[in-house]
């Protein structure tokens, strides 16, 4: 069985099922239906279903490759995910896997979508799980689950695989073929056959392994950002009581050939990096393992939308105003600059701590159309002219040209800057009239 599946993704007649049309899961569908593969895109929402079956995408960077295969015919999509289970020769599960109020692991999306596969004829197919998971899922959860309903055995009737993504919005396309892959095998076979389906449409290294291993690594590349980042952002909390610019220190130190802090920010968001931390520590029980790094460092990063706020209040009050009944400009909802997703996005603490101070919130993005409740205008100069305080809560490349001495001219008398991103050169915002603050710019810098 496992050469005749071989040789079925070899020459590319082999079927897939991808389940699950988030960014992840879009990505993947129309990724091997431009490489040849016949998929079948998978979502039990029938809005999301109906748009890429018009060849459309939430994201701007996918648009064309998904009309171009939808117009081809080589991804459909389907709202049946039994039917669509039973027709593949490989599935693929890219269903979410989000944290409960408590954060703790939601697999509710996941337990479902391999109940729907286990409910088919699964001798000889291939199920990839590309969701990130706690440690332990795909062995210890989901192969006993389709085993249990499939009464088929894992690694010999079918096989399975823990093949976890890599790839960052704004970058998709090119980070899916040319980042290495890591292939988290249920036994030798599930291993091999995975690694010949990536071979089809990665140019990186294939990395195989144990799929614990997988799950653990995974993890570990978002948790590892996480903490440098808290790390950065402990290290602007120092600069801003000592006096220094912590961007100045961070270039400084990251001169040195093992150094490499990341950038300070307002809080982290997006799909990952806030909830996989929280994915892997979800299994640590004993009272010496509690965690004394990884859980002080997302809670850190958790407090910094509330210190920008601090900010605000401060570089208000140097203006002269209060921040009651200011009006004030976030710019920025996206997560992260130049991508469309507002996903955890630290723009929502910031927006909902101002409006609950009394402020007048008004946010502009260019690329998303969240407003966290507030009032969202479609211009820039718009959502400046008349503010009292800006605050940059994304690093969009629209904010970084800002032309400092144009926009005053918009805002009210004694204006206020807040830059949560440290994209703006405080000293020229200074020299231009504003009361400015920046994440870790020390007073008398």
């Amino acid at each position: 069985m496992k050469e005749g599946l071989i040789e079925k993704i070899k020459s590319r007649t082999a079927s897939m099922a991808v389940l699950g049309l988030g960014n992840v899961g879009l990505a993947t569908a129309a990724i091997f239906a431009d490489v040849g593969f016949s998929v079948v895109g998978v979502d039990v929402n029938e809005s999301v279903v109906g748009a890429v079956a018009e060849g459309r995408s939430r994201t701007k960077e996918l648009k064309g490759l998904v009309q171009k295969v939808v117009r081809e015919g080589r991804l459909k999509t389907s709202i049946d995910v039994l039917h669509a289970a039973r027709e593949a020769d490989i599935i693929v599960i890219c269903v979410q896997t989000p944290l409960t109020k408590d954060r703790r692991p939601n697999l509710a999306f996941l337990k479902k979508a391999c109940e729907s596969i286990a409910d088919g004829p699964l001798r000889g197919k291939l199920v990839i799980l590309v969701s990130t998971v706690p440690p332990g899922t795909t062995r210890g959860y989901i192969a006993p689950l389709l085993e249990r309903d499939s009464g088929l055995k894992c690694g010999t009737d079918f096989w399975l695989a823990h093949c976890p993504e890599r790839i960052a919005l704004g970058k998709v396309i090119r980070e899916f073929a040319e980042n290495s892959r890591i292939i988290g095998g249920c036994g030798d076979e599930s291993a091999v056959i995975a690694m010949e389906l990536f071979k089809t449409v990665s140019k990186g290294e294939i990395l195989v392994t144990d799929c614990s291993s997988s799950e653990v690594a995974k993890l570990a590349e978002n948790t590892f950002r996480n903490v440098n980042i808290a790390f950065a952002n402990e290290l602007a909390l120092i600069c801003e009581q000592i006096g220094v610019d912590v961007m100045e220190a961070i270039r400084l130190a990251n001169t040195h050939p093992r150094v490499n802090v990341h950038n300070p920010g307002c809080g982290v968001g997006g799909p990952c990096l806030p909830k996989d931390p929280y994915l892997l520590l979800s299994l640590v029980k004993k009272k010496r393992l509690k965690s004394k790094v990884i859980q002080p460092a997302c809670e850190l990063n958790d407090y910094m939308p509330e210190h920008t706020v601090e900010l605000v209040v401060d570089a208000l009050r140097k203006a002269g105003k209060d921040v009651r009944n200011s009006s004030v400009a976030v710019l920025g909802v996206a997560f992260k600059g130049g991508v469309e997703s507002a996903a955890s996005s630290p723009s929502g603490a910031i927006v909902h701590k101002l409006m609950s101070l009394g402020a007048t919130v008004c946010v502009y993005d260019p690329y998303s159309e969240e407003n966290f409740g507030a009032g969202r205008v479609e211009d820039v100069n718009e959502a400046i002219r008349g503010a009292d305080c800006i605050v940059i809560a994304t690093d969009h490349k629209i904010f970084r040209e800002l032309k400092l001495g144009k926009i005053r001219a918009l805002m009210n008398e004694k204006p206020a800057i807040v830059d949560g991103r440290r994209i703006l050169n405080p000293k020229d915002a200074t020299r231009q009239g504003y009361a400015y603050l920046g994440i870790g710019y020390g007073i008398g810098c």
